[in-house]
């Protein structure tokens, strides 16, 4: 009779009587997530996506497991243990998500207050990969060939980086079909920020149909500007909020983030003349004295403070609706 195996990673039948020590490849160790990362901690792979990450091959060989892990046993606390560890928490009632404060209780702050210009912390990862692209830099012919404006023959659609390659002059006419906003992954949810369709399976999204119609841009000079959508997340904790912008070998003497506290706005140049744009009108309140801006050689992560200790019912404030005018009748 075939059983089942326990043993992380694996997850498939095996016969007892031809069970050896290295018929099972499995993980040894216990999954981690941290920072949009998923890996397990006897290996030191690391991806983005969760489906990519059970599809992980462990990295150890045994015997296969039919017994299943037991759950794990919290430890017996006495009643003088009890009384200091009660001692030791924190006299604010526990964070729970509730909407901002209306005017009357505590006064949200006026967007229109001035913002801070923050100073931008540069990691060595950095710095280490700015000093490789000043060396390789300086070729002539590159630059002449993003110059011309000849289009070759099997060029890719600039935009959201599609199939559609250029073929002829024929290319020039057809419509276009993209997504014009920035791809959002979000507590394993994905989605673009122009249609807003969500899914967990990271293939699905990347398969979604584009929601607007236009040109192709088959050059860099169709676009008329450098701003580019850029992936970014965010994650939270009672007292603090981080953004994370995935955008590699970024710029500090070129990109800022400005902030107030309840407005934040970044501007990014990365991978040479690429921008990135984002103006956040924060759901709730931050303290623009404790905000830190880390700049590494692949992302830019954004640490800010709340307020108050509570959780965020989402990353910006929803737009508020005006109400329609009723159209007056007029008579002559």
């Amino acid at each position: 009779m075939a059983l089942l195996c326990y043993n992380r990673g694996c997850g498939q039948h095996f016969d007892p009587k031809s069970n050896s020590n290295d018929a099972c490849t499995y993980h040894p160790g216990v999954p981690v997530f941290h920072d949009a990362l998923k890996g397990w901690s006897s290996c030191r792979r690391r991806i983005t996506d969760f489906s990519d990450f059970l599809s992980i091959v462990g990295c150890t060989k045994g015997r296969h497991s039919s017994e299943e892990p037991p759950e794990p046993v919290k430890p017996e606390v006495k009643t003088s243990e009890k009384e200091e560890l009660s001692e030791l928490k924190p006299k604010f009632q526990e964070p729970i998500i509730q909407a901002p404060k209306p005017v009357g209780a505590i006064k949200r702050p006026s967007p229109d207050e001035p913002v801070t210009n923050l100073e931008l912390k540069i990691s060595a990862s950095l710095k280490q990969a700015l000093d490789k692209l000043k060396l390789s830099s300086g070729n002539e012919e590159d630059k002449k060939e993003e110059d011309s404006d000849e289009i070759k023959i099997g060029t890719s659609c600039k935009y959201g980086r599609w199939s559609k390659t250029y073929q002829g002059l024929q290319s020039l006419e057809e419509v276009c079909v993209y997504h014009s906003g920035v791809p959002i992954f979000h507590e394993g949810m994905k989605y673009w920020s122009c249609c807003r369709r969500k899914t967990s399976d990271f293939n699905t999204f990347l398969a979604q149909e584009g929601c607007t119609t236009g040109k192709h841009n088959w050059t860099k000079k169709d676009a008329g500007e450098k701003v580019v959508p850029c992936r970014h997340d965010w994650h939270q904790t009672g007292g603090k909020v981080t953004i994370s912008v995935y955008a590699k070998n970024s710029l500090p003497d070129l990109s800022r983030v400005e902030a107030n506290s309840t407005l934040l706005n970044v501007h990014i140049v990365f991978e040479g003349e690429k921008e990135f744009h984002q103006n956040v009108k924060l759901w709730g309140v931050i303290d623009v004295k404790r905000i830190y801006v880390t700049m590494t050689a692949t992302k830019i992560e954004i640490t800010m403070r709340k307020a108050e200790p509570m959780q965020w019912a989402s990353l910006e404030l929803p737009a508020t609706k005006k109400p329609e005018k009723q159209k007056e009748d007029r008579t002559i």
